[in-house]
């Protein structure tokens, strides 16, 4: 008797947790729902780390993670999804790993990510992202290539996000990529090529006049080639 009334019990308790942890779910998705509702993102993420805990799930770790890293919290981000390489990520994880090191300035890093983005769906936006940071690392053979890919491949209407400015700006990913071009070449042999690196930036400036890295950049070439 003392053994059946122990697993009334024991099966009271489970029942028990398992309509609170269903009652709890039905509350965060509510507060989910609210929260988008009213653009409130942090509200938002705390829905959704709540409803993680409650009913773990990759693909709602990978849009945590995306959410952070659109709101420029890049360690948060990783630390929701972690930074090791595997078959198994989705495009979205191997995205946030590749934005979140890069703005953490961890180039080196950030390339094996994008790089895997390539290989999945090549195209100019991922092959500018490959070719800047390559150039930063100073792989320029690799930076070549891409800028020849995207430069092969982009649209008109295509275009990239500067962040120098106290306002950030779009330009033309064309006229990106030839910019990038001129650095690469002024980067190969900085005394030999500022004359074909400040031509380069021309055809760029021609695409669009108000490019402001390009112009940052063209008057620096000048002040060097004045010696200044």
């Amino acid at each position: 008797m003392k053994k059946i009334l122990l697993l009334l019990v024991v099966m009271s308790s489970f029942s028990l947790t398992a309509q609170n942890k269903t009652e709890l779910k039905k509350h965060f998705e509510a507060y989910y729902k609210q929260m988008k509702s009213q653009g409130d993102i942090q509200g938002v993420i705390n829905a959704m780390t709540h409803l993680d805990v409650l009913e773990p799930s990759q693909a709602r770790k990978d849009t945590l993670a995306y959410i952070y890293v659109s709101e420029g919290r890049n360690l948060e981000a990783l630390n929701t999804i972690g930074i090791e390489k595997k078959a198994t990520d989705s495009d979205i994880n191997t995205e946030v790993k590749a934005i979140a090191l890069n703005a953490l300035n961890e180039p080196a890093r950030a390339l094996e990510f994008y790089n895997l983005l390539f290989e999945r769906k090549p195209g100019p936006q991922l092959a500018y992202e490959i070719a800047d940071l390559s150039a930063q690392t100073g792989d320029f053979a690799t930076a070549k290539t891409k800028i020849e890919y995207g430069l092969a491949n982009v649209k008109d209407d295509m275009k990239r996000t500067f962040y120098e400015t106290q306002q950030p700006y779009q330009t033309s990913l064309k006229a990106a990529f030839i910019y990038l071009k001129a650095l690469v070449i002024f980067n190969e042999d900085k005394d030999a090529n500022v004359e074909t690196a400040l031509a380069t930036l021309n055809h760029a400036l021609v695409i669009d006049p108000n490019f402001n890295m390009a112009v940052l950049t063209k008057n620096a070439l000048l002040a060097r080639q004045k010696g200044e």
